[in-house]
């Protein structure tokens, strides 16, 4: 599981309970420091969302 699936996943609306559900080897902890380390990586990009990216 990588970072950018993560964070697709989270997108697209699932919940860290759901991911930890189908994903059994991922704790609560991995899920949340991709999060922190993906919201890092693109700290200081800027994105307009009206339009996407």
């Amino acid at each position: 599981m990588t970072v950018g699936m993560i964070v697709g996943q989270i997108g697209a609306g699932r919940t860290i309970d759901e991911l930890l559900t189908e994903y059994p080897y991922l704790q609560r902890e991995d899920i949340l420091e991709a999060l922190h380390y993906a919201a890092w990586r693109v700290q200081e990009r800027e994105i307009d969302l009206a339009h996407g990216s």
